[in-house]
C-alpha cells in the first residue's frame, strides 16, 4: 500500500516553518536556526526517517505546554582555548546544537581543534545539520548525541541504551560535501511505523518483541527494543557515545535521557577540526576528490548499479526535492494545514502535486 503523499513548493514551506516558529515565541534567531535545522534534514531524509517538518507538530505542543524553555541561556560553564563545556537549561536543541558547533569551530581556527561538550539539552534533530554546520568555515564537522532508551545491550532484551546518534562532515571537490550521517540502530522507529502502514515486513535485524525474540512485524517490534547496527558493534558504539557525551558531561546517560518529560536531559559532543592546520583547503577537497573516485570505480556486486559515497544519496535528494517539490506524507501536510490554523499563521503551503 503506497501512502499517499503531497508534493509542496520548498521556498513557501520555509518561510511557513520559520512563521511557525515566531508564532510559538521565539526570537528571529531562534526561528532562523529551527526553521534551518527541520528543513535541512526534510530535504535529506526519507519521510519514514521521522525528522524533517513532522516535528513542528512535537515542537508546538513541548513549547506551548512549557516543556522546552525558550528563553534558556546557552551558558558555558568552563572552557580554554580549544575546549568547552555548556549547559543548555533545556533549551531548543536545534539552536544549542548550531551554537555549539559554531562555539567548536571558533577554538578549532585558534587551536586547530574545538570540542564543546553539552548537558541539559534537548532533541536536536539530524546530527548532520551540527556536523555540517563547520563545513562553512573549511572545518570538518563532528556531532555525537545521545538519546532516549531505545536500544538493547547485545545480548540483552530490554532498551538500556539510545539510538546515540552522530555525523561526520567533510568538504570535497565533488559538488557536495561527505556527509556521514547515521543512528547506531540498524533502522529507527520512524522506518518501522512507516513500514507498518504499507503493510510491509521488516528485516528481522531490526528489532525485538518485548519478550526479546528477533521479528519481523513492525507492531510486535514497536513494543519492544531496537538492535545496533553490526549486532554487538553497535551496541558497543551506542555505549561509547554515552561515554562521550551524558558521562562525560555531567548529564544523563544509558536510561535516564528522556525519562522526565519537562527536562529530556540530552547530552551531545562536538568536534571541529581546521582543516588549514594540516594543509591548504584546496589541497583536502583534491584529495577526498581522489579518494571519492577510488571507491566509486571499485567493482559491482550483482544488483547495484553504483556505489555510493556517505551524503552523495542525500545530496541528489536535495537537487531533487529543491527543484520538483518537497513530498510529505499526506497526514503530516494535512496536520501543517492544522496547525497553520490553530496559529493564524499567514503563509500558505504551496502545493505543486
Amino acid at each position: 500500500m503506497d501512502i499517499p503523499t503531497v508534493w509542496v513548493a520548498l521556498e513557501p514551506l520555509q518561510t511557513f516553518t520559520r512563521e511557525v516558529f515566531l508564532a510559538l515565541g521565539l526570537t528571529d534567531e531562534q526561528a532562523e536556526l529551527s526553521a534551518h535545522a527541520l528543513l535541512f534534514s526534510e530535504l535529506r531524509f526519507h519521510p519514514g526517517q521521522g525528522q524533517g517538518v513532522r516535528r513542528l507538530r512535537a515542537y508546538q505542543e513541548r513549547l506551548t505546554g512549557g516543556l522546552i524553555d525558550k528563553a534558556a541561556p546557552f551558558e558555558v560553564l568552563k572552557e580554554s582555548p580549544a575546549l568547552a563545556l555548556v549547559d543548555a537549561h533545556n533549551g531548543l536543541g536545534s539552536v544549542v546544537g548550531i551554537k555549539a558547533m559554531r562555539l567548536a569551530v571558533q577554538k578549532a581556527k585558534v587551536c586547530g581543534v574545538g570540542s564543546v561538550v553539552v548537558r541539559g539539552g534537548t532533541h536536536y534533530g539530524s546530527s548532520a545539520v551540527h556536523a555540517s554546520e563547520a563545513l562553512a568555515q573549511d572545518c570538518v564537522g563532528l556531532a555525537l548525541t545521545n538519546a532516549g532508551p531505545e536500544m538493547a545491550a547485545w545480548g540483552g532484551a530490554t532498551p538500556v541504551v539510545g539510538t546515540n546518534p552522530w555525523s561526520i562532515a567533510a568538504p570535497s571537490d565533488k559538488g557536495f560535501p561527505v556527509v556521514l550521517d547515521i543512528a547506531l540502530t540498524t533502522a529507527g522507529k520512524g522506518m518501522m511505523r512507516w513500514l507498518g502502514r504499507e503493510g510491509r515486513p521488516m528485516p528481522r535485524d531490526w528489532a525485538l518483541t518485548p519478550e526479546g525474540e528477533e521479528t519481523d512485524d513492525p507492531a510486535a517490534a514497536m513494543q519492544g527494543a531496537l538492535l545496533g547496527i553490526g549486532q554487538y558493534k553497535g551496541y558497543g558504539l551506542s555505549f561509547m557515545t554515552d561515554a562521550l557525551t551524558g558521562v562525560l558531561s555531567g548529564g544523563a546517560f544509558g536510561t535516564e535521557p528522556y525519562r522526565d518529560p519537562a527536562r529530556q536531559n540530552v547530552s551531545h559532543t562536538f568536534l571541529a577540526l581546521d582543516i588549514d592546520w594540516f594543509m591548504p583547503v584546496g589541497e583536502y577537497r583534491a584529495r577526498m576528490g581522489r579518494l571519492i573516485d577510488t571507491v566509486k570505480a571499485s567493482r559491482l556486486r550483482p544488483g547495484f548499479s553504483e556505489v555510493l559515497v556517505p551524503g552523495e544519496l542525500e545530496h541528489r535528494r536535495v537537487r531533487d526535492k529543491t527543484a520538483n517539490g518537497v513530498p510529505l506524507d499526506r497526514d503530516v501536510y494535512n496536520d501543517l494545514v492544522r496547525l497553520r490554523r490553530e496559529l493564524g499563521v499567514a503563509g500558505p503551503l504551496q502545493v505543486v502535486a
